[in-house]
């Protein structure tokens, strides 16, 4: 699998690149020839050629042109990694679409630099993340070549559609902030529901908006909690680096001292300043470090946002393991319960390094490093703590752990001929209130 992964990167970049150099050729053997008023112009007529060639629409080979012509021309750096086949395309197509808009040459290049030092550690992070990733460093370098950073916070609104079957879609664009706000109030709501509820999750978030706006007294959750992270000089006006918003990516400097002025604000430990605590569950201060630290769970191509995963002791609490930086991290409850039960001599093991840099090994025993997401946007977070050597005590019993195990209500063979059942049932319904031939 590895090998064909490999492979397929290669091929994908043999063929951008090709199709960019194409480009570049025709358009030199144009010369002067002025073309650019044509329907058919230059770019146009390449494109058709390529299409030709790959059997494939022109529109789809301008873009495979584009892509080309952008690495090549504005990318370089990160073109020769491409090329080198360290890099997946879907990488790749974001970076190029997010730093479309930097027309400076010398801020482009350092861009470029500093993308193509970073993007090969990129694969298993989602489109979001990478996207996320790369207005980070375009937004350092020119806030003004942020795709969409001005002009959407006066394109917010929400829009209702047609009725159909009594369903009405709606849609919109909100402050990421408030999306957050939004999106934490509904999911209080739906989990303080009754076991007998039958409503699915989808159905319950929209009811529990409707009960919003409704102002009923079910949407009385209280207070909603949405984390931000900041430089300390950007809070107090002394600096203007973005914030970061997990799960919706860089806040503008503007934004962070508008929340700053009516939010609680908590400074955060330095890595060297936390040290092992004498109990289990971690401390308010090493608690806001490890989720600003690590941002999403840890396990190698996941990343769940911090609110919704464990702190996670690396090497057991009952195996020795201390309550320090260096032996805690996040793990979603899906990623914790593997980690917890599928372990051992034929399941997952980590090693966590002292600047949390994790070492995960598969039963199979290839290895993945994960590395602090927070880390990405704030390096500091990634300063070296102390060195653990921790002598491992005991193991556990791997019968008790078995029946620790949550389980499901029903198995997930049952679970899917009763969703095949419950679909059957809908077209028998409406089959038999309306018989051929209909």
């Amino acid at each position: 699998m590895r090998a064909g992964q490999h492979a397929e990167r290669l091929a994908v970049a043999r063929r951008l690149l090709a199709a960019g150099r194409l480009c570049q050729l025709r358009m030199a053997e144009a010369g002067e020839v002025d073309r650019s008023q044509w329907c058919i112009d230059n770019w146009e007529a390449v494109a058709a050629e390529v299409g030709a060639e790959l059997g494939i629409s022109r529109g789809r080979a301008s873009s495979q042109m584009n892509y080309g012509v952008e690495l090549l021309e504005r990318l370089p750096h990160v073109a020769e990694v491409f090329a080198a086949g360290a890099v997946d395309f879907r990488v790749i197509a974001a970076v190029v679409f997010r730093t479309g808009l930097i027309t400076d040459t010398r801020v482009l290049a350092a861009v470029d630099a500093r993308l193509a030092a970073q993007v090969s550690y990129w694969n298993t992070l989602s489109r979001r993340r990478v996207s996320e990733l790369v207005d980070w460093l375009v937004s350092e370098a020119d806030p003004a070549a942020v795709r969409s950073a001005r002009s959407a916070e006066r394109d917010r609104h929400i829009e209702f559609g047609d009725a159909h079957d009594g369903m009405v879609e709606f849609w919109g664009a909100l402050r990421a902030t408030d999306a957050a706000i939004v999106d934490r109030r509904l999911e209080e709501l739906v989990t303080k529901t009754d076991q007998a509820d039958t409503r699915s999750k989808a159905e319950r978030r929209a009811d529990a908006l409707v009960a919003l706006a409704a102002g009923e007294q079910a949407a009385d959750a209280g207070r909603v909690t949405i984390h931000l992270v900041a430089e300390a000089t950007t809070v107090t006006g002394r600096g203007d680096s973005p914030g970061y918003l997990p799960g919706y990516g860089a806040i503008s400097a503007e934004t962070v001292r508008a929340l700053a002025a009516r939010a609680t604000v908590r400074p955060l430990a330095r890595p060297a300043e936390l040290t092992a605590e004498p109990r289990y569950r971690p401390s308010a201060a090493l608690t806001d470090f490890i989720r600003s630290r690590d941002i999403c769970c840890r396990f190698p191509g996941c990343d769940k946002p911090a609110d919704v995963c464990d702190i996670d002791h690396t090497i057991p609490w009952d195996l020795g393991g201390p309550t320090h930086p260096s032996n805690l991290a996040l793990l979603c409850r899906a990623h914790h319960l593997i980690k917890t039960f599928w372990t051992g001599e034929n399941g997952w093991q980590e090693k966590q390094f002292s600047d949390g840099t994790i070492r995960w090994t598969s039963p199979s025993g290839r290895t993945y490093t994960t590395r602090p997401g927070g880390a990405l946007f704030f390096p500091q977070l990634a300063e070296p703590t102390e060195t653990l050597n921790i002598p491992v005590r005991r193991s556990f019993n791997g019968e008790v752990r078995t029946l620790m195990m949550p389980s499901r209500r029903r198995s997930r063979a049952a679970e899917r001929a009763a969703r095949i059942n419950w679909e059957r049932g809908l077209n028998q319904a409406r089959m038999a209130a309306d018989p051929p031939p209909f």
